[in-house]
Order: structure tokens, then sequence, then C-alpha cells
């Protein structure tokens, strides 16, 4: 136990990031292993809020559930399937446990209440040192919404899970003073007819997202079944609210607390423009994408690249970690679909290893079905990389990210060896980055299997940066340390030659292939 790493249950809050507690921050920061949850679809909204308090090079452990309301062919069913998963995931954590690393698991609202972490905490707080950091739960952070208060003096709070059947969640709603319904989405039907069948439907109010940009108010008789994430509450109040009823959105509030504002009509829908800022340098942004962002209401992006758009007067700008794409693309169709024009901004062009993707599949959700997306292209990495030598990518090329952190390396490893046994020049976006030191020098070993050892490679790094620089080094010279995530290279082909000149470095690969 003496030499074993401490396990962190950390309360996160409700969403945002401003209401994760002092001692909560300081222990992400320090933690030497951060770990969290999220469905298969890999977003973890604990990771997003607590994004902000992690530091570089801090291990991170994602754990995906196997199911979340879909069926199973596990043999055990459901219930066989998800206890299979956490002490799969248990174990992992007790690895790292073991080994002296002290792993801060995140959780949304508070640990203890209706969170996964105590499926964890039953698994190793017998085996290792375990800490609870309580956070604000979603129902306080709606009460906070409804601007209401829950009880007041002898009157009861019942909370209850949405998944009860309707009979008992009708029976519990008749005999209580108030009630906090949680784990809404696909039994919200189930729900309303529970507070109509107990006669508190006209009392009762739903709170989406609380404290988040994406917060909304109402009263629950209006919502429509189908628009109702898991991610909200409903609230039976005990004293009748006594202040009007915030139905704004957390962007309509912001236009209100700033005269400068843009304003934005409440019924209006506006629209998605996902625009490419270029690769660095501010001449390369188009001025088909300067006119949308000037006509935005609101910017949504990766903090690095909302940095580089000039500040307008009453422009909200809503800048986030570059590992949220979806919840980020989520939050720009939220506010276009209640009339805010949105630019959602990306470096190079947005539709290569961008945001583009993320937000057109977000937007393939029907409740998004009536807000207009448009793309704006932009100067591509590669491209400005290949100007700075010439034209290495003047021929058939391919792109490929190095990344593995949204498809698995196998698959990587297959493309490359694929593009690398069909003698194409090869742009390599993504290939480093604090947590991922291996991959380039695994790509190198690849495509030696491929390529000759001179292949020249072309390194690119911040182009049209402060900071730019560009050589041009042999494949087998190829050194990882060399690169990072700030890095794109140019992998040549067999035609693609270097040449020595008074003015530098030339490369170029030929349009003519020379058949043998």
């Amino acid at each position: 136990m003496s030499t074993a790493g401490k396990l962190w249950g950390v309360g996160l809050g409700p969403g945002d990031p401003e209401l994760v507690t002092v001692k909560a921050a300081r222990v992400i920061a320090a933690a030497d292993v951060i770990a969290f949850h999220s469905a298969r679809h890999g977003r973890s909204i604990s990771r997003g809020i607590a994004a902000p308090y992690m530091r570089p090079g801090q291990l991170e452990e994602h754990l995906v559930y196997p199911v979340t309301t879909e069926t199973t062919d596990h043999p055990g069913g459901y219930q066989g399937a998800i206890d299979e998963f956490y002490e799969q995931a248990a174990e992992r954590l007790a690895a790292h446990l073991s080994a002296g690393r002290s792993v801060a698991l995140l959780a949304a609202g508070d640990p203890l209440f209706y969170s996964s972490y105590m499926h964890m905490h039953r698994r190793l707080a017998d085996r290792f040192e375990a800490e609870i950091i309580p956070g604000i739960t979603s129902v306080s952070a709606a009460s906070a919404a409804l601007g209401t208060p829950l009880v007041e003096g002898e009157q009861v709070l019942t909370v209850l899970p949405g998944t009860m059947p309707t009979e008992e969640l009708t029976r519990r709603l008749r005999d209580t003073d108030a009630a906090a319904i949680m784990k809404l989405g696909r039994t919200y039907p189930g729900v309303r007819q529970a507070l109509s069948d107990a006669g508190r439907l006209d009392d009762a109010y739903y709170v989406e997202r609380a404290s988040t940009d994406r917060e909304q108010v109402r009263t629950a008789a209006e919502v429509n079944d189908a628009d109702v994430p898991y991610f909200s509450i409903t609230l039976v109040p005990g004293p009748r609210p006594t202040t009007p009823l915030p139905r704004v959105t957390a962007a309509a509030k912001a236009a209100d607390s700033n005269s400068t504002t843009v304003p934005v009509e409440a019924n209006s829908t506006g629209e998605v423009v996902v625009v490419g800022l270029g690769p660095g340098a501010a001449d390369w942004t188009t001025p088909e994408v300067r006119e949308a962002l000037a006509a935005a209401t609101d910017l949504v992006g990766y903090t690095t690249y909302i940095d580089r758009v000039p500040h307008r007067p009453g422009q909200r700008r809503h800048a986030s970690d570059n590992r949220v794409e979806s919840e980020r693309a989520a939050m720009a169709l939220d506010l276009a679909k209640h009339g805010a024009k949105v630019a959602v901004v990306s470096s190079g062009d947005p539709g290569v290893f961008a945001m583009a993707a993320a937000v057109l599949e977000e937007s393939a959700d029907p409740q998004w079905q009536d807000v207009p997306v448009r793309v704006l292209p932009g100067l591509t990495a590669a491209n400005a990389v290949a100007s700075r030598v010439g034209a290495p990518l003047g021929h058939d090329y391919a792109m490929i990210s190095l990344s593995d952190r949204l498809k698995p390396w196998e698959i990587v490893a297959q493309r490359l060896s694929a593009v690398a046994a069909a003698d194409m020049a090869i742009a390599i976006y993504n290939p480093a980055s604090s947590q991922r030191t291996w991959q380039v020098g695994a790509m190198r070993d690849l495509l030696l299997e491929h390529r000759k050892p001179d292949t020249p490679v072309v390194l690119g790094r911040d182009v049209g940066g402060p900071t730019e620089s560009v050589r041009v080094v042999s494949l087998i010279d190829l050194d990882p340390a060399d690169v990072d995530m700030r890095t794109l290279l140019i992998i040549g082909a067999s035609t693609t030659a270097v040449v020595d000149t008074a003015h530098g470095t030339r490369v170029y690969t030929s349009r003519r292939y020379h058949r043998a």
C-alpha cells in the first residue's frame, strides 16, 4: 500500500468548467493518470469539463462502454456486458495504481450520485487508497437554472430515475412535495405520462444541459419528446416559482449581457459556416472566409485557432480544447438552431482532418435537420509545406493522419503500406503529439519496406507562422525527435527528385512516370 498510487474520484460538477471545485482542479492537474468514460462514439463530457485543468504529458485512460442503450450479443446480456466492462476497466486502473501512479477518475456531477465512478470504487477501494472529491450535482445546477427553490420548510424532495415503470413513477410523484427526475432521453414519454397521471405536469419544468452554453429551461409540457437528451432533468419544485421562467439559451443570455452584441432572434434559425483559416499566415485566409467571419454572431473552435481571428465588438467566442470536436459541433448547431450565425473555425482546410466532417456528422441527427450548414475551403497545410520546397505533390499523392485517437493503429499501418506500395507521395498529418511519440518511427520503418532509404522527406513546421522551419532529409535519416504536432511530413515517391540550387533546395515529383 505504501508504494501504490492513490485513486481519486473527482466530481466535476454539472458541465461549466468554472463550477469545478478548487480541490478537484488541483487534483486533476497533479494526477499521473486521467481516466474518463464515454460511449462508443468517443465523446467524453467529463474530459471536456476537465480539459482546462489538465497538463501536457498526462497519461489518459479512455474507458469506452461496450453498450449504453443498444442491444448486445454478450452471453450475459446487457448486465453481463457492462459488468465485464467494469471489471476490465478496474484492472486497467489497478495496473497504474500498482505501479505507483495516482489516478484521477473523472465523474460529471458528483462521483457517488448516479455515476460510473461508484462501480470502480467498489472494485478498487479495498486494494488502494481512495478519496472522493464531491461535485455540484445536476439537481443543484438545474434548480439554479430554474431560479427557484426546490423545497422549503418541511417539504420533502424525492430524486427519481426516469427509467422507473410509469405506474411506480406516478405513485411516487403523487406522494412527494417536490421531485427531480433524472435519466431522461428516451424515457421522457413515460415521464411526461407519469407527471400527467399524478396531476403534476402543470407544475413541472424541464432543464437541459444546466450550466453549459447549451442550457435550456422550459415547462415540461411543451418539450418535444424527440428532442430530449440524456443530460436533462425534470424538476417539480415544492414552492411555486415567483420569478419569470428563464426560457432563453445561454447564447441568448450572452447577447442580453452585452449591449454591443449582435441580437439573435429567439424563433429564427441561423446557420453554421465551417471555415478554414489556412495553415498560418494571415494572407492565406481567403476573402470569402474573412467575410463569413465578419458576418458571424458566434465563433466556435479550438482555442489556438479562435485566437487567430481578430476580435470584433459584439461577436461571441466559444473556445475549447482540441479533442472535443463532436461537442463543439453540437454547440455550433444548437446556437444556429436558436438564430445565431455561427462560424466554426478550422486551421488549413476544414475538410482535411478538421471540423467539417465533425459538424456534418453531428448535423445528421434529426434535431438539426433545419439548420443550414456550409463549408468554405481553405489552403491546406500539405500544399503550404509543398510550396516552400517546390512541388513534391506534383503527381498523385495521398493524405494520411498518423493519429490513432479516432482509428486504430492497425488501420493507419494498413493504409501506409497500401499507399507506399502504390508508389505515391504521402502527406502525413498529425504525426506526433506530447502523448504520441512512437508512431513516426513505426511509420518510417514500415515505409522503408517499400521505399529506398534515400527517399526525400520534407519536414515543415509552423509553416506560415512565426517559427516556420522547412528542411529535407532522407527517409532513413528521419528522426522522430524532430517531429511534433505542428509538423507536417511529405514522403516522396520513386519519381520525387531533390535539386540543390543557389537559392536553396528544391523538391518535385515529376508528372511523367518512367516505366521500366
